[in-house]
């Protein structure tokens, strides 16, 4: 960044006292009124130095050497401001004294200052950052790391180096070498976006590589029960103890909303009056740490009384008896299977359907369905909560009908208008 002002300048400095006939010629350099003084090991009498030139006197070669010596080093601060001047950093007079002494600034370094920012995010885990956070941007910078040893055979490069083609690379890498699909290629490219965007802030990248990158996401068309599958779901008996249970803490999903490590966590010292003096769960979700509060439904308030007793629940201090989520999942699939689902049954699903089949198909407005998925805006929620067929078709055919009475209360207001200018 420009300098508002800078200066060199070339004097004797003469200790007072002193009994040497020559005295130390310096250099000053001043950016922006702050200054920087070397000395440059060379000296003059005070008679022989012209203080307007700043130049010694005389036409001898031991003259014309150190002038030209002089002249050298003022050529030097220059570069030295225009090597500053490129870095788009702000200029100071001790940044292009040390690009003048060769103490130029370590280069930075990207994994170096992913690593940086990681741990700095992971000191604040359960406080600013959820540990879902926390474990996805180590995953972004391993899976950097792993990207840089693939594309350049280095352990690290500079950030400076960073381009278009750097970005473009690490799409392509995620989704061939490592398999992503596209949505999670763009999720762990948006992590390192973040530490770009940090570089770009304190001055160590002058330009975006991400400029031109198309950072879109495509839409995923999120897996639900229908109504009937629910209650198909919901009405199975099964010869297993393990497989009714893993069913009804399903349910709890499908009619609460919380995701698998919510209900994980959920203790019975979550759950007390609303403000309607019925019961209902207060918690904060872990993946975003939002305050969430839902009313418990008749049927999730079925599957807590059922379970309440139960020695987990009791011993780990649970509302419902629920395995590992992996558990939970292997399970789901046998289940989805004896109830004829031929949907892939997992633990998230029993969210989408809460979003959907349980609260919007029943005219839920989707703003309180919002609040109660923890969303932090209606956008999040919209990806979540798709309209049914059978909510647009019960929605076409209200207005069917009141297009139908405004139809056919213009019909006879006519005939009624007609009839009077008939008998007119």
């Amino acid at each position: 960044m420009i300098e508002k002002s800078f200066a060199i300048l070339f004097f004797l400095k003469k200790a007072k006292g002193s009994i040497k006939s020559e005295a130390p010629i310096c250099m000053r350099i001043t950016v922006n009124g702050v200054r920087k003084e070397i000395g440059t090991k060379n000296y003059c009498e005070p008679a022989r130095w012209n203080n307007q030139a700043q130049r010694a006197k005389g036409t001898n070669e031991k003259t014309r050497t150190l002038n030209a010596y002089l002249d050298t080093l003022a050529r030097k601060v220059q570069d030295a401001r225009q090597k500053v001047l490129e870095t788009n950093k702000i200029i100071t007079a001790e940044m292009i004294m040390n690009v003048v002494n060769g103490q130029e600034e370590k280069p930075h370094m990207l994994l170096e200052v992913f690593q940086y920012h990681n741990e700095r995010i992971a000191a604040l885990a359960n406080k600013e950052y959820a540990p879902a956070t926390v474990k996805r941007y180590a995953t972004t910078l391993e899976h950097t790391r792993s990207f840089i040893a693939w594309k350049y055979g280095q352990i690290d490069i500079e950030i400076k180096s960073l381009s278009f083609d750097f970005v473009s690379e690490f799409e392509f890498w995620l989704k061939s070498v490592r398999n992503c699909n596209h949505n999670s290629a763009i999720k762990y490219i948006g992590n390192m976006r973040k530490i770009v965007n940090y570089c770009m802030k304190t001055g160590w990248l002058s330009k975006d590589p991400f400029f031109g990158f198309k950072m879109a996401k495509k839409e995923v068309v999120r897996e639900y029960l229908s109504e009937d599958e629910l209650t198909s779901l919901a009405n199975k008996k099964f010869n297993i103890d393990r497989l009714g249970q893993v069913r009804d803490i399903f349910l709890f999903s499908c009619y609460t909303g919380l995701a698998f490590i919510d209900v994980f966590q959920l203790t019975p010292a979550s759950i007390a009056k609303g403000v309607d003096g019925k019961q209902w769960i207060f918690t904060s979700r872990q993946k975003t740490d939002t305050l969430t509060r839902i009313p418990i439904l008749p049927q999730a308030q079925e599957i807590l009384n059922q379970y309440k007793d139960h020695p987990r629940c009791i011993n780990e201090r649970k509302v419902v008896p629920i395995l590992s989520n992996q558990k939970m999942n292997a399970y789901l699939k046998e289940i989805a299977d004896l109830c004829g689902i031929t949907k892939t049954l997992t633990f998230h699903i029993a969210r989408h359907t809460f979003a959907t089949t349980v609260t919007l198909n029943n005219n839920v407005p989707i703003e309180s369905v919002s609040k109660m998925l923890g969303h932090k805006s209606i956008k999040i929620t919209q990806h979540y909560a798709k309209i049914m067929d059978k909510k647009v078709s019960e929605d076409m055919q209200a207005l069917s009908a009141r297009l139908s009475k405004r139809s056919n209360q213009a019909y006879v207001e006519s005939s009624v208008n007609n009839e009077e200018i008939h008998y007119s």
